[in-house]
């Protein structure tokens, strides 16, 4: 597929986005205005675990909090018990404090908004720098979750193994001005159309454009 080609698959998902369901913590942070630090956290939250129940969550532990210098002031038990039932709960509880002493303590207790810097707070991959940088800070950054790497190669736009270097690839192929856009888009797509076993390719608008690789069995 060509740049010209993946760009066109932008533009008409684009179109049809409004159809489908927003990423949860993107949804949360444009409709809530939420700040770098939770989006943050609600992203450290929604791994492993169902958007609503990260909505949920998030918004029980805001309301005790909403800031790194009052989220350390909160035992880790009670950070545990509010985001309950979120996948890894406890360990996320920890993490999230020891995310926010070093946000205090070596940040001023302001959440960077660059990528080599968010890497460097525990529990922070590229996928969560990604985020908090393009849905935080508003600057250009590509997250890539599953469904952006999948569909990414099944489009036959790449070719790689891995979402870093489908990131990577991404960088160089695509105008920075569309970006913030890819995972919006693609999350929605993924769980709606392109879904990763038997995508529905029948009701897929931009099916002429797909490359299908990898897709055995589609409806």
């Amino acid at each position: 597929m060509s740049r010209e080609d993946f760009i066109k698959v932008l533009n008409i998902l684009k179109r049809e986005f409004p159809r489908w369901d927003a990423p949860v913590v993107s949804l949360m942070a444009k409709r809530d205005k939420r700040t770098p630090y939770q989006i943050l956290i609600s992203t450290i939250i929604s791994l492993r675990t169902k958007d609503q129940v990260t909505a949920e969550v998030s918004e029980r532990l805001f309301r005790l909090a909403d800031n790194p210098y009052d989220m350390l002031k909160i035992p880790e038990e009670k950070i545990a018990e509010a985001i309950y039932p979120a996948g890894f709960y406890r360990n996320k509880a920890k993490v999230i404090k020891e995310i926010s002493g070093k946000i205090v303590k070596d940040f001023g207790g302001k959440v960077p908004d660059s990528i080599d810097e968010l890497l460097k707070l525990k529990g922070v991959g590229r996928k969560t720098a990604n985020l908090v940088v393009a849905l935080g800070y508003g600057k250009p950054a590509i997250c890539v979750d599953t469904h952006v790497h999948r569909i990414s190669n099944r489009l036959g736009f790449v070719k790689t193994k891995t979402a870093e270097e489908t990131e990577m690839a991404l960088r160089k192929k695509v105008p920075r001005e569309y970006w913030n856009e890819i995972n919006d888009l693609f999350v929605a797509f993924g769980q709606t159309i392109c879904k990763p076993v038997s995508p529905k390719c029948s009701e897929c608008p931009v099916s002429s454009y797909c490359e299908k690789v990898g897709v055995k069995k589609h409806r």
